[in-house]
């Protein structure tokens, strides 16, 4: 229980308590008494019971013989002996009772000295909150230049490596610094210095901070981890102090670990800054640099930081002697994302068909925490249908939820609508399928997804890491089949293919400029990327060629995407009536899997059997959903430029 919570709780006790005593004082006099008509009190004198009256303006209080208590009233103006006389009762009964006038009270008396009491009680309360609450603002004044840093000791529950699936080259690059935590003096005896810090670079989801906090984990040190948007304040010099505090807490705590995630936050390049050389985030990465050089080689402390920017920090932070390695996290492979899903997967029951190697076949692009979200997507499935075991069936429906979302059965379409969506997705499994270097159909369907009306699901192989131009001539086609499918069957257009043809010009043009796989430019790149660093984002491209050759990109971009959809339009006027007869499935069905697709295209005809659910419908890489067309198409990563 915290200090604050005890201070109210016994606040709200004091004034319970003096509202209970004022109270008690006000009722006190009434409180043991029987009330009674004054007849009866006459009855009492004329039997001798009573053996005392006390008279308090009207009120009587009668004390019988037997230790009773009873109260009563007289008429005001007369005393009770002459109203007891009145009624009966004679001067001998009258003789042998005690009777005692006692001054009425002053209520007004009486209810100032409650009011007293009651200021008085307000008086140290209210003291005591003023106090409470300078003392507060005084600490909070103290410690506002202290660091938030979250430390986990050793003696926590640790991650280690075996937590960590799926990089590991970067695993065997950080072991060394686990090593120097455990054994340093064998590397001091050697005269190496290990590097003081250490840059995770990688892409969102990757396992940046888990990898940081397995090195922790392993090296059995305290770990220190903080963002480094929690350096930065409105009050200048309080990230710098920050900064500084941090640090000395290191330095106590050595051998130890400091992880600064998103450092790309206080990293950036200097002079960037809307404020100038002289704004707050950069007076703190200001204080980061000077305090990494300050490190001795036997503190014993080592700065791991992560960003997926490391285009925009700046250079003092990457030289030697500061975060002088980099440990590259990319995106897994097949055997990296089964390596992970086997890590998710721990503790939970499974169905005897799960197939981790098919799971990881079934979904290219994943990223660690891509896979986490999938687990545990298909577990609440499993759940949800009160089944006891995950299967394929829940992993299946995971793998589209996480890339395109739940299934909106309550969105209403028209008869013409569905039509022309099952031609829009027949027309993409189509030329996806007849065409080379194209993925694998998996999947068509036409139930709306998200913000989908129907997706095509293709799948790679195997994973790739360069692109050949005639895989992207052939999927700049496969982009365009729901097109002109549309146009082929229904002589017009729609607006389903938004961002298909978005994606198409892009690819193209990306093609042309920076791939150099344009036969009329040659292999040459066009344009250098403008970004603002303050702002981490691009703002436009600077044009380093002249009208003339921005046109003829144009006409090139133009090319490229017109033989493309010409492409498609001679595939799909090639099988016709194997459009038409996917389309009218689709209509039926709604959904068709890789094999009930090529079962149709040949003319066989849906299986007899319906589907059982144990087989992955393999999805695409996160961030290739196409809202606007209502499609997800597989679209393997670009690769860099040299």
């Amino acid at each position: 229980m915290n200090s604050r919570f005890r201070g109210s709780t016994f606040i709200t006790l004091l004034l319970l308590a003096a509202a209970v005593f004022l109270a008690y004082s006000l009722i006190s006099q009434s409180s043991g008494s029987e009330e009674v008509p004054f007849s009866d009190l006459v009855s009492e004198v004329q039997e001798g019971n009573v053996g005392k009256i006390v008279v308090t303006g009207d009120q009587l209080s009668i004390q019988l013989l037997d230790g009773r208590y009873l109260s009563s009233a007289k008429e005001t103006g007369a005393t009770v002996a002459e109203q007891l006389q009145t009624l009966g009762v004679t001067t001998e009964q009258l003789s042998v009772i005690q009777i005692e006038v006692v001054e009425a009270p002053d209520w007004s008396t009486l209810l100032s000295t409650g009011t007293m009491l009651l200021a008085v009680i307000i008086f140290f309360v209210g003291g005591y909150l003023f106090l409470r609450q300078f003392q507060g603002a005084n600490n909070q004044a103290l410690s506002f230049g202290k660091s938030r840093a979250r430390l986990y000791s050793s003696d926590q529950p640790a991650v280690t490596f075996d937590d960590v699936a799926g990089v590991e080259e970067a695993k065997e690059e950080l072991w060394e610094v686990v090593e120097f935590l455990k054994e340093p003096e064998k590397f001091i005896q050697l005269g190496a210095r290990i590097p003081k810090g250490v840059l995770l670079v990688g892409a969102p989801g990757t396992g940046k901070t888990l990898l940081a906090k397995a090195v922790a984990g392993e090296a059995g040190v305290p770990f220190f981890s903080i963002s480094g948007s929690e350096f930065v304040e409105m009050f200048v010099g309080v990230g710098a102090s920050r900064v500084r505090d941090l640090f000395e807490q290191a330095k106590r705590h050595s051998p130890c670990i400091i992880f600064l995630d998103e450092i790309d936050a206080v990293g950036r390049h200097r002079g960037a800054g809307l404020g100038g050389s002289h704004d707050e985030r950069e007076q703190t990465l200001n204080q980061i640099l000077v305090e990494m050089d300050g490190f001795d080689t036997d503190t014993n402390v080592i700065i791991v930081a992560a960003t997926n920017r490391p285009d925009i920090l700046d250079p003092a932070l990457l030289r030697p002697g500061r975060f002088d390695r980099r440990v590259i996290l990319d995106r897994p492979d097949i055997r990296g994302r089964e390596g992970i899903l086997q890590v998710h997967v721990r503790g939970k029951p499974l169905a005897d068909d799960i197939d981790l190697n098919t799971l990881a076949k079934g979904t290219p692009g994943f990223v660690g925490a891509d896979i986490a979200n999938l687990v545990n997507e298909a577990a609440i499935l499993a759940a949800r249908r009160g089944k006891r075991f995950i299967g394929m069936p829940e992993f299946q429906e995971a793998v589209e939820r996480v890339v395109a979302g739940p299934e909106r059965k309550s969105r209403l379409l028209s008869e013409e609508e569905r039509r022309i969506i099952a031609y829009h997705e027949a027309g993409h499994a189509l030329v996806g399928h007849y065409l080379p270097y194209c993925d694998p159909v998996h999947k068509v369907s036409i139930v709306a997804r998200g913000m989908a009306a129907g997706y095509t699901i293709s799948l790679p192989e195997e994973d790739r890491t360069v692109i050949s131009r005639s895989k992207f001539e052939s999927q700049l086609a496969f982009s365009l089949g729901g097109r002109a499918a549309e146009e082929l069957t229904f002589n017009d257009v729609t607006t389903g293919a938004a961002n298909d043809l978005e994606q198409v010009t892009e690819m193209a043009r990306s093609m042309v400029t920076r791939y150099g796989m344009s036969d009329k430019l040659g292999p040459m790149t066009f344009g250098q990327k403008e970004e603002l660093v303050f702002l981490g984002k691009e703002i436009g491209e600077q044009r380093d060629y002249s009208e003339a050759v921005a046109q003829q990109i144009d006409e090139e971009v133009r090319r490229i995407v017109h033989e493309a959809y010409e492409r498609a339009i001679s595939v799909l006027s090639a099988h016709r009536d194997q459009l038409d007869a996917v389309a009218e499935i689709l209509i039926e069905v709604e959904t068709l899997d890789g094999d009930e697709f090529v079962a149709v295209l040949e003319g066989h005809g849906l299986p007899a059997q319906p589907k059982s659910g144990g087989k992955l419908s393999p999805s695409t890489p996160p961030g290739k959903t196409a809202p606007q067309s209502g499609r997800t198409l597989d679209m393997p990563p670009q690769p860099a430029p040299a």
